[in-house]
């Protein structure tokens, strides 16, 4: 496997890229480069190559545009104080980047395929990554069906592509607990869909109830399963936990209808380290209502890879409002530990971090 390499024929200078890393927002500002490898059903993956970002030429029937043949993955490089550039746990966002696809009826990229991919894009972009405090470059790694074809079946082209966003905070501004609006209009996923599937038809879905929620002023929504008495589900693009009184963290199961969050995982892993009991089950509102009320669930947080880990100080529900008691301890050391983990600072102690440049 050999990636070529097209240099862009102009690229970013330094000062320039400077300014924009003083203020890097989250998903506004793309680097110079992306790396790029084709598929067709005659010949499988080829073409491996780095080349200039830039705008796309694809046909108006491309199957992407009416069927959503798409998935995609996020992951975030930092810049560690020694000068490198590591991200963390490629190979668990390349895996689940192959469950996706096979859910799709995409092609499945091979692993290694996958984080060459990056290593490559850091290659030429390594001037991208900022270094202040919670910041990265944010990888966006995606997979669309670009064939021109309207009949109803999986296309017979792809393109992989990986583009990077120089990321600060994506609720902006200084870490707070965040509001969260409980949609009892909508859901995001149902038994035999696509739930566990990072897949953009799930995030176009759940707009609608974002909306409602940026009206009543929260941050984010919270997603519930009404077929089991409305257990919570995950937030528009993160997962929840629920820290309980008595040294346990709670977390809905993974039965096929939310996302197999790789941050997620590691937190689970972090609180096992700490000797915390990890409950993977449903969890009823009515359960976390009663807990926030009585003080048995002190503190609440969502975790992804975008948001790490930001805690949740209240949930709206109609006219009702449960609000967090706790002082988000657990949280805020949780998320100093994996941050520290993921910049260099805290010993890796579970081999997650992986060299990019």
């Amino acid at each position: 496997m050999t990636f070529e390499l097209v240099p862009h024929p102009s690229p970013t200078p330094e000062d320039q890229i400077a300014e924009i890393l003083k203020e890097p927002g989250f998903g506004t500002t793309y680097t110079d480069h992306t790396a790029v490898v084709d598929w067709r059903a005659d010949g499988g993956w080829q073409n491996h190559r780095v080349e200039a970002y830039g705008d796309l030429q694809l046909s108006p029937a491309s199957a992407v545009l009416h069927y959503a043949e798409t998935i995609f993955e996020g992951l975030k490089a930092y810049k560690h104080d020694d000068g490198s550039v590591c991200t963390f746990r490629p190979d668990q966002n390349a895996l689940r980047f192959q469950r996706s696809a096979a859910r799709m009826a995409l092609p499945q990229l091979p692993v290694e395929t996958f984080v060459e991919s990056l290593e490559q894009l850091l290659a030429q972009d390594k001037a991208w990554v900022p270094d202040g405090e919670g910041e990265s470059l944010y990888l966006r790694p995606f997979l669309f069906a670009d064939e021109p074809f309207l009949g109803v079946r999986p296309a017979q082209t792809f393109s992989y592509r990986v583009i990077a966003s120089p990321a600060g905070n994506i609720f902006g501004g200084k870490l707070r607990p965040v509001k969260i609006w409980v949609s009892r209009d909508y859901v995001r996923a149902a038994p035999g869909g696509t739930g566990s599937a990072k897949t953009g038809g799930n995030y176009a879905g759940s707009l609608v109830a974002q909306q409602q929620a940026i009206e009543k002023g929260c941050d984010q929504v919270l997603f519930l399963d009404p077929l089991h008495e409305n257990a919570v589900e995950e937030l528009g693009g993160m997962n929840v936990f629920l820290v309980r009184d008595d040294n346990t963290l709670i977390t809905p199961e993974l039965t096929g209808t939310i996302l197999e969050g790789i941050t997620r995982d590691s937190i689970i892993q972090l609180a096992k380290d700490r000797g915390f009991t990890i409950e993977e089950r449903r969890i009823g509102l009515a359960e976390w209502a009663e807990g926030a009320a009585d003080g048995t669930i002190t503190e609440a947080f969502a975790c992804g890879t975008a948001a790490v880990v930001t805690p949740i100080g209240q949930l709206l529900d109609g006219e009702d409002t449960i609000t967090m008691q706790g002082d988000f301890s657990v949280t805020m050391s949780l998320r100093e530990e994996l941050l520290g983990i993921q910049t260099g600072k805290v010993e890796d102690r579970h081999g997650w971090l992986h060299r990019l440049a």
